[in-house]
């Protein structure tokens, strides 16, 4: 399970961060020489990453989703590469129906559903997984930070209501590693959403030439059906205020909203409190799709009900110039195919 990010992540002139950015500046040296050691390997494959610069979400997977979309639109057949971050399993296993988020983590089990998806905590291991299939790209899911592997396409994806925090490395702030570093191994940049805390950010990718793009959280269904009763919003994912406000955008009449670390794992009583509160307000329960794959299905115990009651939440990312982003892709396949 992972923790909410520290308080002092996004806000300014706190004493902790600036106490704590030695610290710091010392971790993200060390992670970069460490990074220097490493020989990576270069896949046959083309090897497309979509990452970001800090620790936590920002819509990586359902970018990864996007690229694959637009990846089979001129027939390239994209396999997904993750860590399966929450998951037991170290792989390379590629993920079924029958596997649980338990396994295999939250995130590949929604992968699974648009291309066929290798979860392996050895990425070298798991791109010769993949070299293995009839797959002629791999798309990765996370990983940008990790060296073992060539990539070929690095898309940095950034929150515009969020940005890069304080800017300082884990654990003064939320930066993986040293900005400038990571500026230098990135490709293009998505930043999806709208609000101002990413503009720094595209404008030193623009300074280097590097192209931005802008996309959109969508709803991937007809949303009417959150307007019928009022709404109880739960949500253990890294920005849970943003699925919320997503809801009330979509004309959900949000009742209440229960807030849960990333990656969280709901016990039997707090599914009973979340069952017995909708009953109290007769309201429906309504949650991420990354949450709802992580209720187990468990006949006669709160969180099975919990599940059978809640309903998800599908959303989609949507590129304002899909046409570039795909224009992108292709360049990147024919250069690494030539």
């Amino acid at each position: 399970m992972r923790l909410e990010a520290p308080f002092w992540w996004y806000r300014e002139r706190v004493a902790l961060a600036s106490a704590l950015a030695p610290l710091g500046r010392l971790f993200g040296r060390l992670a970069e020489r460490r990074a220097a050691r490493v020989t990576p390997y270069r896949s046959r494959l083309p090897v497309i990453c979509i990452g970001n610069l800090t620790a936590g979400g920002g819509g990586k997977t359902p970018t990864a989703l996007a690229v694959a979309a637009l990846l089979g639109e001129f027939g390239a057949r994209a396999y997904f590469l993750t860590r399966g971050y929450g998951g037991t399993s170290e792989g390379p296993l590629l993920v079924r129906k029958e596997h649980s988020s338990s396994e295999v983590g939250d995130e590949p089990l929604l992968l699974a559903e648009a291309a066929p998806t290798i979860v392996s905590a050895d990425r070298v291991a798991g791109a010769k997984a993949i070299e293995a299939t009839e797959a002629s790209v791999i798309v990765m899911d996370d990983g940008f930070q990790n060296p073992s592997l060539v990539k070929d396409l690095s898309l940095i994806v950034v929150d515009a209501g969020v940005g890069l925090g304080n800017e300082l490395i884990m654990p003064a702030g939320p930066l993986r590693a040293p900005l400038d570093a990571q500026l230098g191994r990135a490709d293009a940049l998505v930043v999806i959403g709208s609000g101002d805390k990413a503009a720094s950010l595209a404008d030193a990718f623009k300074a280097l030439s590097k192209p931005v793009f802008t996309a959109r959280i969508v709803s991937r269904q007809d949303s009417r059906w959150l307007r019928v009763l009022p709404v109880i919003g739960f949500a253990g994912i890294a920005n849970p205020q943003k699925f919320f406000a997503t809801l009330g955008t979509n004309g959900a009449g949000l009742e209440e909203k229960r807030a849960f670390p990333d990656h969280y794992r709901y016990t039997n009583r707090e599914a009973a409190a979340l069952l017995k509160l909708a009953k109290d307000r007769k309201a429906m329960l309504v949650t991420t799709e990354k949450d709802w794959v992580r209720l187990p299905d468990e006949e006669g115990t709160p969180l099975g009900e919990l599940k059978f009651r809640s309903r998800p939440f599908a959303i989609a990312v949507q590129f304002d110039d899909a046409a570039g982003v795909k224009e992108l892709l292709a360049a990147t396949i024919t250069k690494a195919t030539a």
